[in-house]
């Protein structure tokens, strides 16, 4: 193991790259620190190990880059050419190469289906329960209206509860041993067998057994297709194109509402049409995928750095750009397996269970744990999914008739779509944590005005038109917030030895709630009646907003590698810090109008006030930054 040498109750871990790791930006730039030469003669090193002595001169460049990122005009080995990429990243950032785009195209196809298969049940709850037997209404005691509510919720949570218990946490052995790409082909395979399956369902306990092969599919591309984005984008548009997954969620949900009214007159098969037809966009993407490029990262965690650099020169501008961004990868890993002897941060196992359980035992991966975890649970407790799994039976409770709840859904679908747009702008310019933060409060008061609007009578011509108004403007706040940010954060917090299993543990907790959701929501409805049912998730966005405020670090514009500095800042110490000077400064700048208001900025402070401190915990030392 290597030295740890301590200074009074500082303790700085000795620790190399090479031997040649500046132990000061550990876990920044693993690269910062190194001498020129000795740089050069690792990069060579590699080359030879791995038989990359053909791209070694750009090799060569792309690490001199990586190592001084913001320098690269004192980089003479750079041609102006170079230069030129590289300086493109700030003046031109949305240009990259077709490749990018069509992961990120098939990707945005993926989440489509996830939408449209949340949606196909909305429009079916009107019919499918009576087909079967199972009515909500008019049963002949209230013991039978109560027992059909509950096979109700429990037919349309059974994806969720599939995803939670079983779905979401096999995608981690399947990531592991197949690679990103074909977990997602996997995942293809069954949205298309099942929704095809559920509209030939004889039984409500058929129809139930089918959405567990549906779930299935939902959580193998929930887990899988935003950590492939996130490994396969340039920081400097990460939250941008990895949002995309909620946008065209948001766009699948449209297309669902829109089928679920287009099939509405067929008869006693038009429930059976509204779930079939989200096979339709499995079929592109079973299709495409195969030509999709494969995460560099999980190439190089297999040793086959050859395809690394053929995937990212796919996925990237130019050579040096790909070879940066192989070497830093590179070296970050390679730092990773330094730590090993001398930290619990990463895994020394491939074991699942023992990567899972350091999800809440390593302090770094805690924090991700615990902030992923808000973010998700937050996505259920605003109350988006009573809309999404539910609104043409609210707007039905709302005095409307068939035609008019679906139509009313969907308008709540377009507007979900519509409004998911600005986040691709504002998620890398304001950030996540900004986002979810200007949003919640107005999520808050929307949702409560929309319940109260059930109070209007319903002879008036008013309560439709004001319960949805007030939906849809509970919709706008949400598609830019608390709709893209969750997936995004959850796909980049976690280092690399615990991604798969880390947004195994996001997704798992997302959908959970979301089961809890749709199975409980009918009751709530019956028992709670609509003003209550809002009422009572209006509250929750106030809890949401509070964890959020104190507990979620800001990801925005750092590297995958650099929040490993975020997350190494204990949470009593980011809570203080939002209590006591961002809240202060916040009032100061923006209700006092105090303009020379400063607030100082947490991490960069930290480079003189904290230090990595050891202490042994059983036979392994673990490093936790403490402040000095």
């Amino acid at each position: 193991m290597d030295d740890v040498k301590y200074t009074g109750k500082e303790a700085v871990p000795q620790m190399d790259l090479g031997h040649h790791i500046h132990p000061s930006h550990s876990t920044e730039n693993p690269l910062r620190g190194i001498p020129q030469d000795q740089l050069m003669r690792d990069v060579e090193d590699y080359a030879q190990q791995y038989d990359l002595n053909d791209i070694l001169p750009v090799l060569k460049k792309g690490a001199l880059v990586a190592q001084r990122p913001g320098e690269f005009d004192d980089i003479p080995e750079l041609s102006p050419e170079d230069r030129q990429f590289l300086r493109m990243e700030t003046t031109d950032r949305w240009k990259h190469p077709w490749a990018l785009y069509y992961t990120i195209v098939l990707n945005s196809i993926a989440a489509a289906i996830q939408g449209w298969d949340q949606t196909g049940s909305n429009g079916a709850n009107l019919t499918f329960a009576h087909q079967f037997g199972i009515p909500q209404d008019g049963c002949t005691t209230e013991a039978e209206c109560t027992r059909n509510q509950w096979i109700v919720g429990m037919i349309n949570s059974m994806p969720y509860i599939t995803i939670a218990l079983f779905a979401g946490w096999i995608s981690d052995p399947l990531n592991h041993w197949l690679g990103r790409k074909w977990v997602i082909f996997i995942a293809a395979v069954f949205s298309l067998i099942a929704p095809i399956a559920c509209a030939l369902t004889q039984t409500w306990g058929q129809l139930a057994a089918c959405r567990v092969l549906l779930g299935i599919g939902m959580g193998l591309k929930e887990v899988t297709v935003p950590v492939l984005s996130a490994e396969n984008a340039p920081t400097n548009v990460r939250g941008g194109l990895v949002m995309s997954w909620q946008i065209w969620t948001a766009f699948g949900i449209f297309l669902g509402t829109c089928a679920n009214l287009a099939v509405v007159n067929t008869g006693q098969i038009a429930w059976r049409l509204q779930l079939g037809s989200a096979f339709i966009p499995a079929v592109p993407l079973l299709l495409g995928i195969y030509w999709c490029p494969e995460s560099p990262r999980w190439l190089l965690t297999k040793n086959r750095p050859r395809k690394a650099y053929e995937s990212l020169a796919r996925l990237r501008n130019s050579p040096v750009q790909a070879a940066r961004d192989l070497y830093y990868i590179h070296a970050q890993m390679r730092m990773e397996k330094k730590l090993l002897e001398t930290s619990a941060e990463f895994s020394k196992s491939d074991n699942m269970v023992v990567r899972f359980v350091e999800l809440f035992t390593v302090p770094r991966n805690r924090r991700a744990t615990q902030a992923s975890g808000i973010v998700m649970i937050g996505q259920q407790m605003c109350g988006i999914n009573i809309i999404a799994f539910y609104s043409s039976t609210i707007f039905e409770k709302a005095g409307a008739n068939n035609i008019e709840a679906l139509l009313a859904s969907f308008g709540f679908g377009f507007v979900n779509f519509l409004f998911a747009w600005p986040a691709v702008w504002t998620i890398d310019t304001f950030g996540r944590r900004w986002l979810l933060l200007a949003t919640f409060p107005n999520m808050c008061w929307t949702l409560l005005a929309a319940g109260f609007c059930f109070w209007i009578p319903d002879s008036s011509r008013a309560h439709l038109g004001m319960i949805a108004l007030f939906i849809y403007l509970f919709n706008v706040f949400y598609s830019p917030g608390e709709g893209p940010v969750p997936f995004t954060y959850s796909a980049e917090v976690f280092p690399v030895s615990h991604r798969e299993v880390g947004m195994a543990w996001a997704v798992a907790t997302n959908n959970f709630w979301a089961a809890v959701l749709s199975l409980t929501f009918p009751y709530i409805l019956r028992s709670f009646h609509p003003q209550g049912a809002f009422g009572f998730y209006a509250g929750l966005n106030i809890v949401a907003l509070v964890l959020i405020f104190l507990f979620v670090p800001e990801t925005k514009q750092r590297s995958l590698e650099e929040l490993d500095r975020v997350f190494s800042v204990s949470t009593r110490t980011h809570a203080r810090y939002q209590l006591t000077e961002a809240l202060p400064w916040w009032i100061r700048r923006y209700i006092l109008r105090r303009q020379n208001a400063v607030c100082r900025d947490l991490y960069e402070d930290l480079n003189m006030t904290v230090a990595p401190k050891a202490y042994k915990s059983g036979n392994v030392v673990q490093l936790e930054t403490v402040a000095v």
